[in-house]
């Protein structure tokens, strides 16, 4: 695939100065502030058939290969055989589509974040998991005129950037097109013992009664070009690796993908499956998105999830749940807690992500919403963003998110992003991940040292990169910004 990523140089970082928004954070000991002339601008520009989102960003120990960063995000699923666009286009994933599946790819960038992705085969993908926590394998996807034309753009961009600027994947987990899994999120495991590998949790689907339901599946890495996957065995779960492996009397370069593995689906202190909530049809599954923060050893994992009680309600009247989930090793058998609930009656589809703010031992709750009625511009969709008091749970409980009624979705915590909209001024803000430490912790590019973070977004509004507003994922940019927190000037 492929993607371009830019950023500006550090003499683009903005003057000080403006004409700064702030409101009032932290049990009012802090302020969030972002000026009109604030860091902002496009991240990734995807071509015509690709698409990006759910970027996180991973700042790792070693500042060489495969640091300094590592990226993980969400791409386009595999292509149907058949199932083209005049444009050359898979043609049923649509803008507007709440959520839609994809490939789970990881791959090395270098801290001036601008780099060419070249684009790789799939080593691994699946229809989802059976019941009884099984796969399906796909066959060995075709190569189409447009994937060829993609790689000698890659190629030519790549060679153009330099070397130092190549990232190339090594392994990926894809789901096809119509599962709306694949979200996933990055994280060290316990290197302060000797533990040289990277877990990555992620989202698939497996049957259910009412349609499907989400599962958390479970892969590690230590150095970002092969992956193990966990997978069923007898008794309990195993690692295994997964990949194109040659058959015997092939030469290797002449080898067929064999079926991929089992993966298992990741259980808790008591042996039971961490699932959604709700079994839902296709696009209408939510739960088990969130994010991993290291504090003190311990794993926090915050995720957000349809109430039980609103299973049956329409999509839209579901409302949400904010739950954690701690472990003392994610890479270990049963070792995440019962889930705790942190806020509950959040609107229908709402996004968050934690982790402990940078420099400070509180946590940043950054989140999905809409600018008030009264906000310049109206009741548009933007990022909001608080501060807790300190590292407990319960400092997370007493935030107050929205305004009411709070199905509306309305909060004066929004950070004011410009970036991104239709001719009719409707942004669209999801989809949505930041840059962390290798610990899950919020951090930031060099070049901003001041910033309080940085955070990616995905406007389905915004015009495709042909120039187009047809109703397609692909071919949308994912945007940048940061912000400011600072404390509270002192009253006079």
């Amino acid at each position: 695939m492929a993607l371009v990523v830019a950023l500006p140089e550090a003499s683009a970082a903005p003057p000080p100065g403006g004409n700064a928004a702030c409101y009032v954070t932290g049990g009012g000991a802090l302020e969030i502030c972002r000026s009109a002339d604030e860091a902002e601008g496009v991240y990734a520009v995807p071509p015509p058939c690709r698409f990006v989102h759910d970027v996180q960003i991973l700042r790792l120990k070693e500042t060489g290969p495969p640091g300094p960063l590592q990226v993980i995000y969400r791409a386009e699923p595999p292509r149907p055989a058949g199932r083209q666009s005049e444009e050359g286009c898979p043609a049923d994933l649509r803008a507007t589509d709440p959520a839609a599946g994809g490939a789970v790819r990881i791959g090395r960038q270098v801290e001036a974040l601008a780099v060419t992705l070249p684009p790789t085969d799939p080593r691994f993908w699946s229809e989802g998991l059976k019941r009884g926590a099984s796969t399906e394998a796909s066959g060995p996807r075709r190569r189409s005129r447009v994937s060829r034309q993609a790689r000698r753009e890659a190629r030519r961009a790549a060679r153009e950037a330099g070397e130092t600027n190549k990232m190339t994947f090594r392994a990926q987990a894809q789901a096809p097109e119509g599962d709306p899994s694949g979200g996933a999120m990055m994280v060290a495991g316990r290197d302060w013992a000797g533990d040289p590998y990277y877990a990555i949790l992620a989202t698939a689907t497996e049957p259910a009664a009412e349609g499907r339901r989400r599962v958390l599946v479970q892969a590690r890495t230590y150095d970002f070009q092969g992956l193990d996957l966990r997978v069923t065995a007898d008794p309990g779960t195993e690692w295994k690796p997964f990949g194109a492996e040659p058959e015997p009397g092939r030469r290797r370069g002449r080898s067929r993908p064999t079926a991929p593995p089992t993966p298992a689906r990741v259980l808790d202190e008591m042996g039971r499956p961490i699932v959604g909530n709700c079994a839902a049809p296709g696009f209408e599954l939510r739960g088990l998105t969130g994010s991993i923060s290291v504090i003190d050893r311990v794993y926090h994992y915050f995720y957000t999830d349809v109430l039980p009680a609103d299973c049956s309600a329409p999509p839209a009247k579901r409302r949400m749940a904010l739950y954690l989930r701690t472990s003392r090793d994610p890479l270990a058998e049963r070792t995440w807690s019962a889930p705790v609930t942190l806020i509950e009656n959040l609107p229908a589809e709402t996004e968050i992500r934690v982790a402990k703010a940078r420099g400070m031992d509180r946590w940043a709750v950054a989140y999905t919403c809409s600018r008030p009625v009264t906000a310049s511009g109206g009741p548009v969709a933007d990022l909001c963003l608080h501060y807790t008091t300190d590292l407990s749970p319960g400092s997370i409980t007493a935030l107050t998110l929205f305004a009411e009624p709070v199905a509306a979705g309305h909060s004066t915590a929004y950070l004011g992003l410009r970036s991104g909209g239709d001719a009719l001024g409707r942004f669209g803000r999801e989809s949505f991940g930041w840059m962390t430490d290798r610990y899950g912790n919020l951090d930031a590019p060099a070049i901003y040292p001041d910033k309080g973070g940085f955070l990616t977004w995905l406007d389905r509004r915004a015009p495709r990169i042909d120039g187009s507003d047809a109703s397609s994922l692909y071919g949308r940019p994912v945007y940048w910004a940061t912000w400011t927190v600072r404390p509270r000037p002192a009253a006079p």
